[in-house]
């Protein structure tokens, strides 16, 4: 998700700071960049000479103190787990100046918390964005308990600038895309698991009777299935025993079947595309083919 942020912001004008904790996360960020505006440029979408101008106002680096020292604004897209979010909270807060905002990309954790770790946790906000971050137009304005209106109004600004469309919300747990989501996704996996369909025909059925742009399967294969199990289980520690994970979710994640990122998951992926159905829900693979 990171590298997305950083690709919008900077095609809306702005320098931006991408940084990892190696140097060969950075690159491969950059170089992700750098193929979706190539993508555009063959889909005219992005001209050369807009390629060219975002690529020259991203820097990537390791140290965080050169990355976040002059920013008016830092996102963090760590991964989904409270204490790594909450750190680097605090580790930013020690570098920046006392009037930059800190953002969170998290999709379900609660902001309050996250922002509670801050000496200052009135500029503390969240910007869900989604995955692909340069084709999807929403983000969720996450207001955590301690924001202020200036922080808040802030992010709107933002979320505006780089031609994004913003919906605010309450703190709450899953906020509002990702409650919704999720109780969909996880629904669809059980339905895996009770043999009702098969993933590409649930996924055809999301996609053609409702319109939605991937199905609920494929989604979660793009999230990253270690990702989905996560949001389920701090959905259920909150919400109650409907988010309790499927059993059939916790084997793919047991077995390092996380999806598009590992090359399988309730499909089969090669270069980012799927390529088949993995094993055990190949049975109909063929049929009216």
């Amino acid at each position: 998700m990171g590298h997305g942020i950083a690709q919008v912001t900077a095609m809306a004008g702005h320098e931006v700071t991408l940084r990892d904790i190696e140097q060969e996360f950075v690159d491969n960020g950059i170089e992700s960049i750098s193929a979706n505006l190539q993508g555009g440029v063959e889909r005219d979408k992005v001209t050369a000479e807009e390629k060219q101008a975002t690529l020259d106002r991203i820097s990537g680096t390791t140290d965080l103190e050169t990355a976040v020292g002059d920013a008016d604004m830092v996102v963090e897209a760590v991964p989904e787990e409270m204490d790594i979010k909450r750190t680097t909270f605090s580790d930013v807060e020690a570098l920046v100046s006392d009037d930059t905002i800190i953002g969170s990309n998290t999709s379900s954790l609660s902001l309050t918390e996250i922002a509670s770790a801050l000496d200052n946790p009135s500029r503390a906000v969240g910007l869900h964005f989604f995955n692909p971050v340069h084709i999807m137009k929403l983000v969720e304005i996450v207001v955590p308990e301690q924001a202020d209106r200036e922080t808040v109004k802030f992010a709107d600004e933002f979320v505006e600038d780089i031609g994004k469309v913003g919906v605010e919300v309450r703190d709450s747990p899953g906020f509002a895309s990702s409650r919704l989501g999720v109780s969909l996704g996880v629904e669809a996996i059980r339905m895996l698991q009770e043999g009702v369909a098969s993933p590409r025909d649930i996924d055809a059925a999301m996609e053609l009777g409702y319109n939605h742009p991937m199905g609920p399967i494929e989604l979660g294969d793009v999230v990253g299935l270690d990702v989905r199990l996560d949001i389920l289980e701090h959905l259920r520690e909150e919400l109650g025993e409907r988010f309790r994970p499927p059993q059939i979710l916790r084997q793919k994640v047991r077995a390092g079947k996380l999806g598009k990122k590992t090359g399988e998951g309730f499909y089969v992926w090669e270069d980012g595309e799927i390529v088949g159905v993995s094993g055990e829900y190949d049975q109909n693979e063929g049929d009216g083919e």
